[in-house]
């Protein structure tokens, strides 16, 4: 929350010692603003909220529906001295701001899909990267997808009273038995066995905005039965559009379903279902409704649809339309030459750099600078991950010789959101240190990463497709 005001009604005094009930969820506070009502109280950076209006508050969202009601009294304690003051704020900020967006901890998934890529992970990464989350809260603030299995009666009725909306929903299929099949949920998790019928789901969350997203798996959920499943989503007015992924594989399945990933056959049948469904939603709903990942064009070989056709990019954490949205921007003005000669190295993943190779191809005419898009394997989560945001430092370290260039340019998707750090813990003066070379972030579009790869000079950009769920579980410390 922002703000503080010093037009308040205030009142404070400080409690007597005490532990925190059981069910309150310390909230740690990062920012307390200067002249607002908390900072007049004493609260301080460091401290935590523990109560608004004798509530405990799970989360931000919580949080903020308390201060609708105007007049509240909130509960603070300082954790080092077990001070805690009471103050109250009317019709106003209060002037907290907050660790952490979720005070309870994330909701946790209560299905074992044969398809999870947690599942999949090697050993030895930091905690958060096995978190499995699925939690409804993350999914309205950041559009994380949720499976919506996990859910209580309480949750829903939450989601519909506060009008959560929108919401990113995995479906999968709507195909009730294959679901189950696929995402084989622990029924000691479930909260409420109606939650795992999706069909009864979609029904309960009509009046809240979603978008939706199936992750194909070759000879599964696709073919007859993604018709079936565009069909049934096509029949709710409040889902706003359908997300086609194809299954994300590594090659750490050990004691998992055997499965592959797509031919480009079976990405061109796909793709033409996709193509077929979207004509008809043109003409009846006036958008395009169903959108393929990008993998599916490339493993296809078929060309991308135009910028445009992505109505917004609404879902670019899926994949779908982030080639557009990166070649969007043109190229600045291109020099003749440059005035000291660079090699630069562009390092990215199989997938992408046949499309970045055709991107800066003009950069190749500029005399005195040397270009090369190296595709690297990734030896990391193994050769059939071929994204570039799946590369871990070592991967750049294995595969670049130590000063073989002047500057080497990595995606910003690369890095844990807001650092310089890779998946592996390696951070970008590691790759500094033992590349020998300079190494930059190169933007998260072919305008920025040209400016970079003319001054040799990156910047700090963050990852194309904004604050992740990702994120939400580094800043809860689960790592």
């Amino acid at each position: 929350m922002n703000g503080g005001t010093d037009t308040c009604l205030l009142h404070c005094f400080v409690m007597p010692l005490a532990a925190p009930p059981k069910d309150t969820y310390p909230a740690a506070i990062s920012h307390v603003h200067e002249g607002s009502p908390a900072y007049s109280a004493g609260v301080r950076a460091g401290w935590e909220l523990l109560r608004v209006n004798g509530e405990a508050v799970t989360d931000v969202l919580a949080y903020r529906r308390e201060l609708e009601r105007g007049d509240v009294m909130l509960l603070a304690r300082d954790p080092l001295t077990e001070e805690e003051v009471t103050f109250t704020a009317s019709w106003e900020d209060p002037g907290l701001e907050f660790s952490e967006v979720i005070f309870d901890g994330l909701k946790l998934c209560a299905n074992k899909c044969e398809f999870c890529y947690v599942h999949q992970m090697p050993k030895g990464f930091r905690k958060s990267l096995y978190v499995m989350d699925d939690d409804f809260r993350t999914s309205f603030l950041y559009g994380s997808f949720v499976t919506l299995t996990n859910l209580s009666e309480r949750d829903i009725e939450r989601i519909l009273d506060e009008n959560l909306s929108p919401l990113y929903v995995s479906v999968h299929t709507a195909n009730e038995d294959l679901r189950r099949d696929m995402m084989k949920w622990w029924r000691l998790k479930v909260k409420d066995p109606q939650a795992t019928r999706i069909r009864g789901m979609l029904e309960r969350l009509a009046p809240i905005d979603l978008y939706t997203q199936m992750v194909l798996l070759p000879g599964r959920n696709d073919g007859v039965h993604l018709d079936e499943t565009l069909e049934h989503l096509a029949s709710y007015d409040n889902i706003q559009a359908v997300a086609c992924v194809p299954v994300g594989l590594t090659d750490h399945r050990r004691n998992l379903p055997e499965l592959r990933p797509y031919t480009p056959d079976e990405a061109r049948d796909v793709l033409r279902r996709v193509h077929a469904f979207q004509k008809r939603m043109l003409q009846e709903r006036g958008t395009r409704f169903i959108f393929a990942s990008d993998e599916f064009y490339l493993l296809a070989d078929e060309p991308l649809p135009r910028g445009d056709a992505y109505e917004g990019f609404p879902m670019l954490e899926n994949g779908v339309g982030m080639i557009q949205d990166f070649l969007g921007d043109a190229l600045p003005l291109l020099p003749t030459r440059l005035e000291r000669p660079r090699k630069v190295i562009l390092g990215t993943g199989k997938l992408f750099a046949p499309v970045l190779e055709r991107a800066v191809a003009p950069l190749r005419e500029i005399e005195g600078l040397t270009l090369e898009v190296r595709a690297l394997k990734n030896r990391t989560f193994g050769e059939v991950t071929t994204v570039a945001g799946l590369l871990a430092g070592r991967d750049f370290l294995t595969q670049i010789e130590p000063g073989e260039a002047d500057l080497l340019l990595v995606s910003p998707n690369v890095l844990k959101y807001g650092t310089e750090t890779m998946l592996d813990e390696r951070t970008l003066d590691d790759l500094r240190l033992g590349l020998k070379m300079n190494v930059e972030v190169g933007g998260t579009n072919l305008a920025e990463l040209a400016q970079a790869v003319l001054t040799g000079v990156g910047e700090m950009h963050l990852p194309q497709f904004g604050f992740s769920t990702h994120a939400v579980k580094e800043a809860g410390r689960q790592h």
